[in-house]
């Protein structure tokens, strides 16, 4: 996601808020904010989920439409997601 810089203080302050709530949401297994090390305006929210169906039924809650609809205003290009398998670890 990027944003304006002087919007990354926003999002974070709205990160720290509902962080609590996104890793207690059923199939939430693990959830944290990046930044990207040479564009301080570039976040990546990082999250684990058990299955598809989990990441789907959290991305239809209301929570999310309404933690969704604030992140959104705070953009400067449209966002990026992807949904990514682990196919080797060291």
């Amino acid at each position: 996601m990027e944003f304006e810089a002087d919007k990354v203080p926003q999002f974070l302050t709205l990160f720290e808020k509902v962080k609590a709530t996104i890793a207690n949401f059923e199939g939430c297994t693990h959830v944290e904010v990046w930044q990207q090390a040479n564009n301080p305006c570039v976040l990546f929210t990082y999250s684990h989920w058990e299955n598809q169906n989990v990441l789907d039924n959290y991305r239809h809650s209301d929570f999310f439409q309404r933690t969704w609809k604030i992140t959104k205003a705070l953009f400067t290009a449209k966002p990026i997601a992807w949904s990514v398998n682990k196919i080797a670890t060291s």
